[in-house]
């Protein structure tokens, strides 16, 4: 990336056999230019400085200013800087070290600045995307789950369906005694139980399903869009404004180019340009040099405001993450408490079945039934002669 500063690297060795007045330096820019700089008086030139020269009152141009801002102020230089998709990033290793907004957090804020490559690898996708993504997910995810719930419900209805059904059968009907209450008692077991998976399932519906399927309604679709739609806004601002600064760096280039060739036309006597041409060419240098300025310093308010609202933004989907899977995990426990409960109350429709089966007696079966069948009690004894 072409950086909106001069190079700070050390000064390379004067090609010019001419020498440099006291106080002047040398230094190459990024487009491989050399130019001068004054690290008494701030002047940057292009032309190589004469041993009269005097120092002016203001630089001739705006590298003078770029060069001694990078030097008091957090910008970084050329060689410390690129740029993925109109963003610019420091190098690995170059300038301060940068602190995590929300340290032994892992949060949204802290890793999804830059763009990646989609499967595809045709388009990038920006950090902020795949925020958007995730939340899509989740709410694909909430409704498949609320969908399973609803499978799990249709099964306890079908069973309960079945298990009354069955309770009616007539089966065995005719089992007298203890054996028969125990067998009675089994078949209505089934009909409680039915009740209880009735039951089960409607809670399932009220308690469970309907809450994952109204969590975050058609809105939140919405929602997710005018935040999508609002940080794209800023990114196309920014590519804007980087466009904006390489015109202007190019124009800059073009007007210190022109300037360096009237100024040398002029020394070697090959131009009837006139001292009025060379100051014409020197204040559309500056006014070139004035108008990167400008757009460096709009880029620059661009880029902080896109970088705000991501971190505002992503704060806020990671807030949204939380209550996405604090809410799931306590329908679900809904769901294991039903399930206990389901089985508990199952328990109680068998225990009058174990009673009855502890109470079940051949001998008093056998008694019971000898009273309401048996057909005399006088037995039969040997005929006289």
């Amino acid at each position: 990336m072409k950086s909106v500063v001069a190079s700070s690297a050390a000064p390379r060795e004067e090609t010019d056999s001419r020498p440099l007045p006291q106080g002047w330096r040398s230094y190459m820019s990024p487009e491989g230019q050399r130019y001068y700089v004054n690290s008494c008086s701030k002047e940057t030139t292009w032309r190589h400085p004469s041993l009269s020269a005097e120092a002016p009152q203001r630089p001739s141009s705006v590298i003078c200013l770029l060069f001694f801002i990078l030097q008091s102020g957090p910008h970084l230089s050329v060689s410390s800087l690129f740029q993925i998709n109109c963003v610019t990033f420091p190098l690995p290793g170059e300038g301060p070290e940068q602190q995590l907004l929300k340290p032994n957090e892992w949060s949204y804020c802290d890793y999804f600045w830059t763009d990646k490559k989609d499967p595809q690898g045709t388009t990038s996708v920006a950090g902020f995307e795949v925020l958007l993504q995730k939340q899509l997910k989740g709410k694909q995810m909430q409704k498949e789950m609320a969908e399973f719930i609803h499978e799990r419900i249709k099964i306890e209805e079908e069973y309960a369906k079945n298990l009354s059904k069955l309770s009616l059968s007539p089966l065995a009907a005719q089992e007298e005694g203890t054996l028969g209450e125990a067998w009675t008692q089994l078949k209505k077991s089934l009909h409680d139980e039915a009740e209880v998976h009735l039951k089960f399932s409607n809670k399932l519906h009220s308690e469970v399903e309907k809450p994952l399927l109204t969590f975050r309604g058609d809105n939140f679709k919405k929602d997710l869009k005018k935040y999508d739609h609002h940080i794209a806004d800023l990114r196309k601002q920014l590519a804007s404004r980087y466009a904006g600064v390489e015109k202007a760096r190019k124009a800059l280039a073009d007007r210190q180019k022109d300037l360096e060739v009237k100024t040398q036309q002029l020394e070697i006597k090959l131009s009837n340009k006139t001292e009025e041409d060379i100051k014409k060419a020197r204040r559309k240098s500056t006014q070139a040099g004035d108008d990167l300025m400008r757009c460096v310093d709009l880029y620059n308010q661009t880029q902080s405001k896109w970088f705000e609202e991501m971190v505002t933004t992503s704060m806020e989907l990671e807030k949204l993450e939380v209550e996405r899977i604090e809410w799931i995990q306590q329908h679900l426990r809904q769901y294991t408490t039903l399930r206990h409960e389901t089985d508990m109350f199952n328990q109680s429709t068998v225990e009058p079945v174990d009673q009855l089966l502890q109470n079940v007696d051949p001998a008093k079966d056998r008694e019971l039934w000898v009273k309401e069948y048996k057909t005399g009690e006088v037995r039969p004894v040997d005929m006289d002669i």
